[in-house]
């Protein structure tokens, strides 16, 4: 499923920005950051297989999840935990993921 693949590809990228982290962030924002990834990773995968009345409860909440997770990547960005082109990296991804959950979300 091509939202799933834009997942990985985006959680792929941030595991590589996570360890390159100042310590102070990747303990705190860099964990919170990480643990929405994942959290949003098993809605999608989890969304992709529940029956069609149900989806739709699965993927508002993987949209508000990946809200969250917007909003706590750009206060790493704001606190300097990463610099501008790698939020630029990640935060084009999330806004196709987005963009994908939007349709995917109107076509149930």
């Amino acid at each position: 499923m091509p939202i799933l693949s834009a997942l990985k590809e985006s959680y792929l990228l941030w595991h590589n920005f996570l360890i390159h982290l100042p310590r102070l962030s990747r303990y705190t924002l860099g964990a919170k950051v990480d643990n929405l990834f994942t959290d949003i990773l098993a809605l999608a995968l989890a969304a992709q297989y529940t029956k069609r009345e149900e989806k739709r409860a699965f993927l508002e909440m993987l949209s508000r999840k990946l809200d969250q997770l917007k909003f706590f990547i750009t206060l790493l960005w704001e606190a300097k935990g990463i610099d501008a082109a790698k939020y630029g990296q990640i935060s084009g991804k999330l806004d196709t993921v987005g963009r994908m959950l939007g349709k995917w979300l109107q076509s149930i």
